[in-house]
């Protein structure tokens, strides 16, 4: 069983991103579909409505690094 994942878990929630969406470029990405795309997320165990700009910012921000050095 994946452990739980949280809105604070940005770097997690980044990583598993990157490996279900690796085509995707995270900074093309609304931030109602990254809501959808996290709340989907195996694990992914919070509050649906505790999101926030700021909370989805630092997704897509962790997402993007990830997004980066998986081009290398």
């Amino acid at each position: 069983m994946p452990r739980e994942i949280y809105w604070t878990d940005a770097e997690e929630i980044g990583i598993q991103l990157q490996e279900k969406f690796p085509d995707l470029d995270p900074l093309t990405v609304r931030f109602t579909d990254l809501h959808k795309h996290v709340t989907e997320l195996e694990g992914f165990a919070d509050d649906p409505a505790k999101s926030n700009e700021s909370r989805l910012e630092a997704i897509q921000m962790a997402w993007h690094e990830e997004h980066e050095d998986a081009k290398g």
